[in-house]
């Protein structure tokens, strides 16, 4: 049960890629044509060997878009774990806890697939199973993703924090769709997956429940923190704020 991949979503998809880009030192995108078919489109980059991904609405009545209105504005979209080959036992157990599956997908002989469990069953955000084998492989993120990677600056992305009105019962379902133990530590309940975290923490900035901020592991968090001052893209408290959520910089 590993984190790969965050995505957030933001009106103006080439403003929010000029910005990522510039502040987190990331290399070429791969736009997914698979997401067409959500009336969105979108940019995936690598850090290290996991996934960064903005998507942005192409057309009206979109999840997304939505999304945009409700929470007044760019921010937090999906949460995208990577689990062991087993997606038919995945889908069985999210059945048996009551977690309904809104879209899934399984090509490629299963060697690809992924569930999107409904975010009213869960809580926060999209959370979205995937598998794909090899484990290496990385659909979203293009045939030759290995080509884009660039750790001159960003090294990996190691967490995710969402914030909702009951943070604890929020900690709880996610612990129990990803069948990990829940504890509580510096005034958020966490949920621990392979080389990361998921953090849940109380609303503060009335935008509702939602994906709030994600760590990124970098060589120079100064470094970081100074590139994204000069773009205007560091909030009140001094935090780097890309696409409308918070990036926590982990000294790599």
């Amino acid at each position: 049960m590993r984190l790969r991949q965050i995505a957030l979503v933001g009106q103006d998809l080439e403003k929010a890629k000029a910005e990522i880009v510039e502040v987190l030192g990331l290399g070429k995108d791969y736009p997914d044509p698979g997401v067409g078919h959500f009336g969105l489109h979108n940019a995936v980059w690598p850090i290290g060997d996991t996934f960064l991904e903005v998507v942005s609405p192409i057309q009206e009545g979109t999840t997304a878009g939505r999304l945009l209105d409700k929470r007044g504005g760019d921010g937090g979209y999906m949460v995208i774990m990577q689990i062991d080959g087993d997606m038919a036992g995945a889908r069985k157990r999210m059945a048996d806890i009551g977690v309904r599956i809104v879209h899934q997908t399984d090509r490629d002989d299963g060697k690809v697939a992924y569930s999107h469990l409904h975010p009213r069953d869960v809580g926060g955000a999209i959370l979205s199973l995937d598998v794909m084998v090899p484990k290496s492989r990385w659909e979203w993120g293009g045939p030759d993703w290995e080509k884009n990677v660039r750790t001159d600056t960003s090294l990996e992305i190691v967490g995710a924090e969402l914030q909702g009105d009951d943070p604890e019962a929020m900690a709880t379902r996610w612990g129990q769709v990803m069948d990990r133990p829940v504890s509580y530590r510096d005034g958020a309940w966490v949920v621990g997956v392979d080389g990361g975290e998921i953090r849940f923490v109380p609303v503060t900035d009335g935008r509702g429940e939602g994906l709030r901020a994600f760590d990124v592991k970098v060589r120079d968090p100064d470094a970081v923190k100074a590139r994204a001052a000069a773009r205007g893209a560091v909030d009140d408290d001094g935090a780097v704020k890309l696409c409308g959520t918070r990036v926590e910089l982990v000294k790599g």
